[in-house]
Parts: structure tokens; sequence; C-alpha cells
């Protein structure tokens, strides 16, 4: 919702509760050449603000050679808008009626609107509501229409995602449909329903991206989303990058595509330049799988309290607990993963330290001292905590079996697999993976070298989330998709890689990972997988692009 004039009743804050922002003309106007191509067309704004997309579609239909709006030429109707905020629909009535704007603008709330599929372009910016204040009466029509476009939505999804649904289902065969987006599109869980409705839906999808941001006073990003022939599917999209508004207008039209495996999966690498975009394609459908193929990625034991189920060398020995009321873990945390393997002499190293790197776990007749401990929980109330509230008997933690490496999944830089030299087990403050018996022997050593290098880096803020304070998150299933390399490219390269150990663990221990990732991506992109300098580069690049995104955003 969005306009080039603004109403003296309307400040900044009402327009953000409502979602609505002013945007630049030169976006009004390309959307409105790309989606209008004749001058019969049938127009739909769903949202029309003070009329700034009007404005666009009356241009390009005179351009295209349709009469000024007297009576007898094009009737007033060929365009229609919607405005749900009354100021606002009055002042894109008044706009209309000077600027001779052929075009109906009916007020109220779109979604009250029952699907037409008449028009042939369906252009505007939907009202960007967060989920937080998207609620009610709003979010239950909202939701009903995105069922009834087959997609239903997430109690997590913002307003403009059921919008899309609801907006394409205006559209005549053959139509168009332009509308200027959060960038939300292309990451977050929720619009997974959008994103497979979109490729699902439509003959051609292309997105436009920008560089720089072009809303003023806006941190969010957007994209623009020109999507047309509804009834028909593809399976890929198209992108094109421009820097600024300046650019948009542009003959140059340098492009790519990208065919997710899935529909509904991340459109992150629609954000890449060009040539990155192709660097990783080739690997990922080459040189490179995911970490799925190597093994399981599973969660940690969650205790319900770990300062009571983690113990130390001084606690356990203050107790008397005995070693078969125990189990040896890592201790909660990752800032102790920062190389590539956890020894037992790291082990060692922290419970001398006083880590707490026990699990208190006795059998199913504790022993005195054992008894003892939980009689001393039951004094603190640990039994009332959800997770040991819900399990028989509340002491027993669930234990996964002992992994073969640890992955870092809460990550300021990259996620880390670590080797599980030590054989410990792991609380939920870190992943397990459990290798396929075939790629053990060589994957428990190399794979976490392997796993430092500029593609899996730019691999884990594609597929990862980005929380607050800008770090990085990989569940499971994400983590699953995580792109490292192959078994036969790691087998190929095992002599070189353990040549480097020496190396790579020394730069690591002092906190140089771009020096460990270049020797890796020597050994791995290079000589292996046939990269040249610049494709290396150009990874790179992108990824430190992503990081600085992730970390801005936060």
């Amino acid at each position: 919702m969005f306009g080039a004039e603004v109403l003296l009743e309307d400040d900044a804050t009402t327009r953000k509760a409502r979602g609505a922002f002013f945007t630049p003309p030169e976006i009004c106007r390309s959307v409105a050449e790309w989606a209008i191509r004749s001058p019969a067309d049938r127009v739909m704004e769903p949202s029309c603000g003070d009329a700034a997309f009007l404005r666009a579609a009356t241009d390009r239909l005179r351009a295209l050679g349709a009469p000024l709006p007297v009576p007898g030429s094009i009737p007033f109707g060929q365009i229609q808008a919607v405005e749900l905020h009354r100021p606002s629909a009055h002042q894109a009535a008044a706009v209309a009626t000077r600027a001779g704007i052929p075009a109906t603008i009916l007020e109220g709330d779109f979604f009250d609107l029952d699907a037409d599929p008449r028009f042939d372009a369906v252009i505007g910016n939907p009202p960007y509501v967060r989920y937080q204040d998207f609620t009610g009466a709003a979010r239950l029509k909202a939701q009903r229409r995105a069922v009834e476009a087959g997609r239903p939505m997430s109690g997590l999804a913002s307003s403009w995602a059921s919008f899309v649904l609801h907006a394409s289902r205006f559209l005549a065969p053959g139509g168009r449909l332009g509308l200027v987006l959060p960038a939300e599109l292309l990451s977050v869980n929720y619009a997974a329903p959008v994103r497979s409705f979109l490729l699902e839906s439509f003959g051609r999808v292309e997105l436009v991206l920008f560089e720089e941001r072009v809303f003023p006073g806006v941190m969010e990003e957007v994209v623009l989303l020109l999507a047309e022939g509804p009834g028909a599917s593809t399976n890929h999209f198209t992108v094109r990058q421009v820097r600024d508004l300046d650019a948009l207008t542009s003959k140059r039209r340098a492009s790519s595509s990208w065919a997710p495996r899935l529909t509904a999966e991340k459109w992150l690498p629609a954000l890449l330049p060009v040539e990155a975009a192709n660097a990783y394609a080739g690997l990922t459908n080459g040189a490179f799988t995911t970490l799925a193929a190597w093994g399981g990625t599973h969660l940690g034991s969650v205790t319900g309290n770990n300062r009571y189920f983690a113990l130390t060398p001084a606690e356990v020995q203050r107790w008397g607990l005995r070693a078969d009321d125990l189990l040896p873990i890592s201790p909660p945390g990752s800032r102790h993963l920062r190389g590539v393997t956890f020894t037992t002499q790291a082990w060692d190293a922290m419970a001398a330290a006083g880590a707490p790197v026990f699990l208190f776990y006795p059998g199913e007749e504790p022993s005195e001292a054992a008894q003892r401990y939980i009689d001393h929980g039951l004094a603190g109330g640990v039994q009332e905590a959800y997770k040991c509230r819900v399990r028989t008997p509340w002491w027993r933690v669930p234990v996964i079996a002992t992994p073969d490496l640890f992955l870092t999944y809460m990550n300021h830089d990259t996620p880390r697999l670590v080797s599980n030299d030590a054989g410990v087990r792991h609380l939920n403050s870190i992943h397990g993976v459990t290798l396929k018996p075939e790629h053990r022997a060589h994957g428990s050593l190399l794979l976490p070298i392997a796993s430092l290098n500029s593609a899996t880096a730019l691999g884990a803020e594609l597929v990862g989330r980005a929380y607050g304070g800008g770090m990085l998150k990989l569940e499971p299933r994400e983590a699953g998709r995580l792109p490292v390399p192959t078994p036969e490219l790691v087998a190929a390269a095992g002599k070189a890689l353990r040549a480097i150990v020496p190396r790579l663990g020394e730069a690591l221990r002092g906190g140089a990972l771009d020096a460990a990732t270049e020797m890796v991506d020597r050994i791995l992109l290079i000589d292996g997988a046939g990269l040249g300098q610049s494709e290396v580069r150009n990874l790179r690049a992108a990824r430190a692009a992503l990081f600085a995104r992730r970390v801005a955003r936060s």
C-alpha cells in the first residue's frame, strides 16, 4: 500500500500499523510497463493507497494508444482498485478524478472480494503487516482466501503472503501479476506455500532484486515479483539484479535462472551474483552433495535442567557418584568446538578446568549416592520442569547414540563439523551426525576438514535461518541440506587434506578461519572440483555479502 502524496491526517505510525509505505514512482512505472501490454488490458490494483500505481497504469495505457478518458473513450472501470483505509481511498478517488485516471475505486478489504478472474494485469504493493499485528477477523479472512487458493498459511505468516495468493486468482488466462514484495519471500519458512504456488501456478516467474535499499526510510528489502501465464507451471525462476532505481529501466538486463530442487524450498540462491550462482549451482550438481548423503543429523539430549543434570568432576566427587551413575558428555555449549576434532585430551582438559563433562544418568535402580542426588533434585523442584514432568522417571534423561561428528548449529560465523574422537554423548546445544557405515572410515576425520570450504560456508547462509544478534541457526532438517563435498571427492583428496591438518589446526586455534578455508579451497574446489581462482573468489564474496546482510539485519 504505497503512494506519492501524503495525507494530512495520516502519519508514519498509522501507515506502518496498516503496512503502508510509499513506493518510488520508478517502481510503479516499471511494474506497469511490464504487466500492461495492450490498450484494452483490464487492470486490478488490490491496495491502491493514494493512486501511485493507478497513475502508472494510466500512463502505460495511454502510451500504448488508449485514448484520453473522455466520454465514450476508455471506460471507467477498465482499471479497478481497492483500498481498505478510508482517507486513502478518498484521496485516491480525488487524485484519479483530477488526473483523468479511468479507475473504479472500491473502499473496503480486498479479502472481502471473491475471486474474479477477468483482469489482464494485477499490479501493486500488498500491505506488509507482521503476524504479531495481523490478528483477529483480518487474519481469519486472509487465511480463508489462502485455503481457497489451495495453500493454507501458517499462523506466523505476515499479511502479504495471503495477499499474493488471493491476487493471483483475479487473473484472466494469459494475465500478469506484478507485485512489490518483501525479500522475506525468498527466505522465511512461512512463505514456502507462496513459493510453491508461484512455480506450480505460473508458466514464467521473474524476480527483480536490488543491491541497494530503494524505499526511503524503510529497512525492509524488497523484490519485484513478475509472474505470467496463470494455469501453467515452471521448474525455475529468472533473477535480474539491479543496483538501484536508476538501473531498473536499463536495457542491459543480465539475468540468471534458478531451479530449486523442491518448489517450496528457500530461494535465497537468487540473492547471489550471477557468477557466484553459476559456480555454486555447478558444484551442487556435481562435486558436492548434501550432509544427508553422508549420514543423519539429530538433536542432542534434552535434560530439562542442565544445571542439575550436567555435572562437573567436583560435583561428582562431592555427591560420591559412581561411574555407572554417569555418562561422559561434550559440555553444554559449543565454544570448545572450534577445531575439526574433539579429542579425549581436550575432554580431559575441560574436566580438569571444571567444566560440566558428565551427565547424571543412574541405572534403573539408582545407587545410594545417586538416590541422594535424586532426593536433592526433588527438594529443589527439578521434577517440575516440563521435560522432567513428562517423562518417567523424571530423572532419566533420554540419551542419543554416540555420534560420529558434532555439528554446531548456532553460529556467528559458520557451522562447524567436529570429529567426536572422545566418543562422548551430547546435549541439545549441539547436533550429532551419525555417518552411514560406508562413509565412517574416512568421513569421521576428513569430512570436518573438507567442510571448511567457501561453498559449504555459502550454503550454510542459504539453508540456515538468521536469528537475533545475527546468529545463524541450522535445525536438523536444514543441516541435512547443507552442501558438502561428495564422499568420492573427499576420498580422492584424502592425502592432501591430512597433510594440512597441523597448519589447519594452528589457523583455527588462532581464529584465522579465512586462512583455514583458503587451504581447503585450494585442495577441494580448485584442484579437486576444477574451479578457477575467480570462481572461488566469487563464492567467497557471495558468502561475505550474505554474512554482512545477516549481521546488518540483526
